[in-house]
């Protein structure tokens, strides 16, 4: 917030003292913007890598994740099936392009490919190598 009214012309110490009188208040909080922001991410399908890298960019830095998650009476797994079964149909047997075009879908949304790979054998889907 300080770096976007700063660069709209404001004075940073103006800024700064308005921000921290308004935390004080308790009409800005930095953890409540994070967890809001989080839990939204989610229900839009996105995973953990990408939700913390997004809150980064908006200036958070320290967030708990997986409390917001457990909030929510739900798990990371879950979350990735959900995705996945949105996007994709239950084909056992995979080509290896399909099988990593649907790997590149769930990394762009923020899961790690370990997470990948357990859901992907989970599901019992199979790579054929050729």
């Amino acid at each position: 917030m300080l770096n976007k009214l700063a660069g709209k012309g404001f004075d940073r110490e103006d800024v700064s003292a308005v921000i921290d009188e308004l935390a004080q208040q308790g009409w800005q909080d930095d953890q409540r913007y994070a967890q809001n922001y989080a839990r939204y991410r989610m229900q839009k399908g996105y995973g953990p890598v990408r939700i913390e890298y997004e809150l980064r960019q908006n200036g958070i830095d320290e967030i708990d994740l997986d409390a917001v998650l457990q909030a929510s009476d739900s798990s990371w797994m879950d979350l990735l099936e959900q995705v996945y079964n949105k996007k994709y149909n239950h084909k056992k047997n995979l080509d290896r392009n399909e099988w990593a075009k649907r790997s590149r879908f769930l990394l762009h949304r923020g899961f790690t490919g370990e997470m990948i790979s357990a859901l992907l054998d989970h599901l019992n889907i199979n790579k054929n190598k050729f």
